[in-house]
């Protein structure tokens, strides 16, 4: 009898610390703080976002580098494509209306929510099942994430589970160079 009343306070303890994970939201004003790695270089990088009409922006800095990324409403809501752009290009980058910045359009996480996967890039992310996928911790909790990994290239993306601003918290294997991890979120 001691040992069934131990398993079940082992599972509600459990039970109880899995539905805590923290689940990072936006809003205007938000800042995310990034650790990214490209070509082998770590440079921190601050994004503090604006909403304007529907849409995102995302105030970057990063190494002297200040650029305002404008994702379209449309992007935000139906995208289909990441930019990989690092703000060095304009002081105002207007992507385009099927682009996202360091997040995923709301119609693609519902996609991997409904299907298991969703298409970015002309390349099929498939969600990780696996229980034990090394989550993203932010000031010491557990973010609450999907895991994909790709089909192609197999670049692994962690994305927070929130359906309006459905951002990648973590992403590495990435071909191109460029893997980050979310180290911050707080308030500008």
């Amino acid at each position: 009898m001691k040992n069934i009343l131990l398993v079940i306070l082992f599972c509600a303890v459990y039970q109880n610390g899995k539905a805590q994970n923290y689940i990072p939201t936006i809003k205007n004003n938000t800042e995310l703080l990034y650790s990214c790695k490209l070509h082998g270089q770590t440079r921190s990088l601050s994004l503090v976002a604006q909403m304007p009409d529907d849409g995102l922006t995302f105030k970057l800095e990063t190494r002297g580098v200040k650029s305002s990324i404008v994702m379209l409403p449309e992007a935000v809501k139906n995208g289909n494509a990441l930019s990989f752009n690092q703000g060095e290009t304009a002081p105002v980058l207007n992507l385009k209306p099927n682009e996202t910045f360091f997040m995923i359009s709301r119609s693609a996480y519902q996609d991997l929510v409904k299907k298991d996967f969703f298409v970015y890039n002309n390349i099929t992310y498939n969600l990780d099942k696996k229980e034990n996928n090394d989550g993203v911790s932010i000031d010491g909790k557990l973010v609450d994430t999907l895991h994909v990994i790709g089909q192609i290239e197999e670049t692994e993306m962690w994305i927070v589970k929130n359906p309006e601003f459905p951002i990648i918290v973590k992403m590495i294997k990435n071909p191109l160079g460029i893997n980050f991890t979310l180290e911050k979120v707080g308030d500008k």
